[in-house]
């Protein structure tokens, strides 16, 4: 049987990434390994989407773009992408930052635990077994996720170190049995509620060690608000899941 090599796709959004976005479409098409990417781009004013555009011309199997009116949110941004990447048949979907904060070298590494063992999900994890894997960080940020993660780790008792983390490899599957209407958060919650719904459909769930690196071009999305809606929306992510069945993967 031949294998598919047009099976996996790497979603991207963007948001005044000029500085980044063409070299990470180059380094992830670098390798031997048969990546899509799809650009899913919220009206950049810097022109972002006139260079993704350009480069379709390079690559014009593999790059994809999909054009949104206005800043819509990182969670919508993903189900979006993820709709689209069911639809044409891709297998493996990753999550990845355009500014290089995800090292696009460990890919292969995400991949390899979802395509080749028993895994779901893969999930590249700064805070494996009380290691700190960031690098150009300040400490109050260092901390303030750190903890966030441990918070989220005790409330919903979802068995993951990283719980906020935003590099991730799905099998379809997983996406294939989520239901996009009810997942409700749009900021870094989102990454939050997309592994416990995961986690609660009875998926499994790994976590690869990755160093994360701060962004060296462009501006950090990060806010106060984002923040707090992940420290406080897990509480209502908790309370809903009392009254919702969840149909288990092996059903």
């Amino acid at each position: 049987m031949k294998q598919n090599l047009n099976n996996k796709i790497v979603i991207i959004p963007t948001y005044n990434e000029k500085e980044n976005v063409e070299g990470i479409i180059h380094k992830v098409f670098s390798f031997p390994t048969h990546y899509h990417i799809l650009i899913v781009d919220d009206g950049s004013p810097d022109g972002t989407a006139e260079i993704v555009k350009g480069l379709q011309k390079t690559y014009p199997d593999r790059l994809h773009i999909k054009e949104r009116k206005g800043k819509l949110g990182l969670g919508t941004a993903y189900l979006e992408g993820f709709q689209w990447s069911l639809d044409h048949g891709y297998d493996y979907i990753f999550e990845m930052d355009c500014d290089f904060s995800h090292n696009p070298d460990d890919l292969d590494r995400l991949l390899y635990q979802v395509e080749q063992t028993d895994a779901d999900l893969a999930v590249g994890s700064r805070y494996m077994n009380n290691t700190l894997n960031v690098v150009n960080w300040p400490v109050g940020r260092v901390l303030m996720s750190f903890f966030a993660s441990k918070y989220v780790k005790i409330i919903l008792g979802v068995p993951i170190f990283d719980t906020t983390a935003g590099f991730k490899c799905y099998h379809r599957n997983v996406l294939e049995m989520i239901d996009f209407e009810k997942i409700k958060f749009i900021g870094y919650a989102f990454q939050i509620e997309m592994k416990y719904t995961a986690w609660k459909h009875g998926f499994k769930i790994v976590e690869v060690p990755v160093i994360f690196t701060d962004r060296i071009n462009g501006v950090s999305k990060m806010s106060m608000k984002i923040f707090k809606e992940a420290v406080f929306g897990i509480w209502l992510l908790k309370w809903k899941s009392f009254f919702r069945k969840y149909k288990q993967k092996d059903a």
